[in-house]
């Protein structure tokens, strides 16, 4: 299949945001985005383990991992609530910008999010 007969569009105010959660919180944080408006839906892929530094001391920590698909208006605002709203002191939360998708999914996303 060539790129012409892609079903795919660009998608440049989609966006995804990656975070972290230990297991007990992640559900939670989750749910409060979608009812906020702040994320069309938000996957939950538990099981991951974070072996990283903090303080000086070495950690190996079982978490969930949340993939938060929100639009380019709103991550900052999902971003800040994810922050908040977060059990760590420093949470991680990344925002990526996919380059494209079915443009289905940007319409439904697009009418789940904000006011």
């Amino acid at each position: 299949m060539s790129d012409d007969a892609s079903p795919l569009v660009p998608a440049p105010d989609l966006r995804m945001l990656l975070c972290t959660a230990p297991a007990g919180r992640a559900r939670d944080l989750a749910v409060e985005l979608v009812e906020a408006r702040l994320a069309a839906c938000v996957q939950l892929l538990p099981g991951i383990r974070s072996v990283y530094r903090w303080k000086g001391a070495l950690h190996d920590e079982p978490e969930t991992l949340l993939l938060v698909k929100t639009t380019a208006a709103l991550a900052g605002a999902a971003a800040a609530a994810l922050a908040e709203r977060h059990p760590y002191e420093v949470p991680e939360v990344l925002a990526l910008t996919p380059e494209s998708a079915l443009p289905g999914y940007l319409a439904w996303l697009a009418d789940q999010v904000g006011p």
